[in-house]
């Protein structure tokens, strides 16, 4: 086992937490600002549908969607609290991480600052995903897997594996950092953490709280594993051909000195070393599997923490700049401070952005060619949209416009409902693209009309497709239409 390394500096805990709260008010202010985003309007109906898993993913961020909507209200502000808070939260363990590596109350405060105005976590703090969660687990990971190794003491296996079991239940992504930092452990110590009864404990306590998701993929024969593999095969290509600018880009490229420097730091540190080296062990198991860029940005958070200290020799002035020029290109590219008309302009960089607007307009749309339907047809007639968003976006708004519920084949809501077999009446298709291999389990299809929305996201241009009729009995239909990715 390691020696003890000396005490840490006093936590900068009203700075800090300044910080933090400034970091609440601001997503507060925005979160009302344009809309729902399409995997929001999904994880509010997996909320209502609760349950220890789900095709794409645990239950943990559906739960948490559930709670804030019914203690804040069911509104894009109400639905996000939560999330607000998560950010916040990750802020202070940010400066927390910088404190373990000896930085001063004014190194913590500059790390702190640093996380609260990078792209990535106010990107994530502003929408409710399964990476808002994921980025405050990896951090809270991380600041126990620090003190681990710089005190030696086998105990915080227990509050690592704690905090690992509970990331389980809400994303697997959560095995790659711990098997980045575990190899990198073995190749360049301590290694003396790793001979602990400690880590077993840690590990079985991991293994407890993740259990129930577990035991439900083994049961539904792990489809979150086909979710992933085609994820990988649609997009494995491209994510490796953008990995190194986005890892550049996301989390800002005025922080890339910092991290740089606290990537020197730390590998200049015998018992923080492995901690460096786990950044890029990360990135090439990123790599190999064709994951998208974000799922290793939360090691470079770290890395920021690191350096932060180091930062403060440099020209106040630099720093200073750089710190707005990163506030406002974060700001820009990642809230919602633009007016909905001008978003085409940042989503080429991040689509995000587009995929919060539109949906009542394309609920409006479907609610109009629902009203054309023969009012004698319309309790046979259904409503099949291509994916979650859409159906969830319809759950959201149909019901004030006079529309049944809305059905996919789309990741878990394909398990959740499926129209009766007596529903033989008229079918209105969401299409993205129209497919005449979709269209062909439907009878007598013809475009009624298009949507517009008001940015050039995946809805805009979708089509409206009204068909007589299935082509066979939805029990017997439904198999065909199941789609995992």
């Amino acid at each position: 086992m390691t020696a003890t390394r000396p005490s840490v500096p006093d936590f900068a805990a009203i700075p800090v937490l300044s910080v933090a709260a400034v970091v609440v008010v601001v997503l507060t202010a925005l979160s009302g600002r344009y809309g729902y985003h399409r995997d929001e309007l999904y994880f509010m109906v997996a909320g209502q549908k609760l349950d220890w898993g789900y095709v794409d993913q645990p239950p943990l961020t559906p739960l948490l969607a559930r709670v804030s909507t019914e203690v804040f209200g069911n509104t894009p502000m109400g639905l996000r609290v939560v999330s607000t808070l998560a950010s916040a939260i990750t802020v202070v363990v940010v400066a927390l991480i910088a404190r373990e590596f000896g930085s001063s109350r004014r190194g913590q405060l500059l790390a702190a600052v640093c996380a609260a105005v990078s792209g990535f976590l106010l990107g994530v703090g502003h929408l409710v995903s399964t990476a808002t969660y994921d980025l405050l687990a990896w951090m809270l990971i991380c600041l126990f897997a620090v003190k681990l190794l710089r005190t030696g003491d086998g105990r915080w296996w227990l509050a690592l594996g704690l905090t690992a079991g509970v990331a389980l239940e809400n994303k697997y992504l959560v095995v790659l950092p711990i098997g980045a930092l575990l190899l990198a452990l073995l190749i360049v110590g301590p290694r003396g953490v790793l001979r602990s009864w400690w880590l077993l404990a840690g590990i079985a306590v991991a293994g407890v709280v993740a259990l129930p998701n577990v035991l439900w993929q083994f049961q539904h024969d792990w489809p979150q594993l086909t979710v992933a593999g085609g994820i990988s095969e649609d997009d494995g290509t491209e994510n490796r051909i953008m990995f190194i600018p986005l890892q550049l880009l996301q989390l800002s490229p005025f922080l890339i000195p910092v991290w740089v420097v606290g990537f020197r730091r730390l590998w200049q540190l015998p018992w923080a070393r492995s901690v460096a080296l786990a950044y890029p062990v990360l990135c090439l198991a990123v790599l190999a599997v064709g994951g998208k860029s974000y799922y290793a940005l939360p090691l470079l958070l770290v890395l920021v923490a690191a350096g932060a200290e180091q930062v403060l020799s440099w020209s106040r002035r630099a720093v200073a700049a750089g710190l707005v020029l990163t506030a406002v290109t974060s700001a820009v590219f990642t809230l919602p401070v633009l007016p909905a008309s001008a978003v085409d302009f940042v989503i080429p960089i991040n689509k995000e952005q587009g995929e919060q607007i539109g949906w009542p307009l394309m609920a409006d749309t479907v609610a109009a060619e629902w009203n054309r339907i023969p009012t004698d047809q319309r309790s046979a007639a259904t409503i099949f949209t291509g994916n979650y968003g859409e159906a969830g976006a319809l759950r959201r708004y149909g019901p004030a416009l006079g529309l049944p519920p809305a059905y996919s084949g789309h990741m878990s809501f394909a398990d959740w409902d499926r129209p009766p077999d007596t529903q033989t009446g008229p079918v209105l298709l969401v299409e993205i693209e129209r497919s005449p291999a979709f269209e062909a389990q439907f009878r007598g299809c013809e475009q009624v009309a298009t949507i517009d929305n008001i940015v050039s996201n995946d809805e805009d241009g979708a089509a409206l497709v009204r068909c007589d009729s299935p082509a066979e009995p939805w029990s017997t239909l439904w198999p065909k239409l199941r789609r995992y990715y």
